[in-house]
C-alpha cells in the first residue's frame, strides 16, 4: 500500500460530524511534520465524495483550503452540523484524535 492509500483508508476513519487536522492525519500515517504532504494528498483526492477530504482541517482551526473552495468546504461540514464561524470551527470537541 502507498502512501495516498494509507492516507485515504486513515482519512476514512473519521465520522461525519467530526474533523481532524493536517498534522494529526500526518502523525497517524507515520509521518513527522508531514503535514505539506497531506495538504498534497488531499488536493489529488480522486474520490472526493468517497474519502471526505473536507474534514482535513488547519492545526489553527481554520477551515482551510479545498478544491472547490473554502466556502463550499465550508458548507459541506456544515451539513454535518460543524459550528463554523469567520472561517473557523468553533467547538474543538468535533476534532477526530486517531
Amino acid at each position: 500500500m502507498n502512501l495516498e492509500q494509507k492516507v485515504y483508508r486513515k482519512l476514512l476513519e473519521v465520522p461525519r460530524g467530526k474533523v481532524t487536522t493536517y498534522s494529526e492525519l500526518a502523525k497517524a500515517v507515520g509521518l513527522k511534520n508531514g503535514q505539506r504532504v497531506i495538504g498534497r494528498i488531499m488536493n489529488k483526492n480522486p474520490y472526493p465524495v468517497v474519502i471526505p477530504c473536507h474534514r482535513v482541517i488547519l492545526s489553527n482551526k481554520k477551515v482551510g483550503g479545498y478544491a472547490w473552495g473554502e466556502k463550499v468546504k465550508s458548507k459541506m461540514l456544515a451539513k454535518e452540523g460543524i459550528q463554523i464561524k469567520k472561517g473557523k470551527i468553533l467547538d474543538p470537541d468535533v476534532i477526530y484524535r486517531f
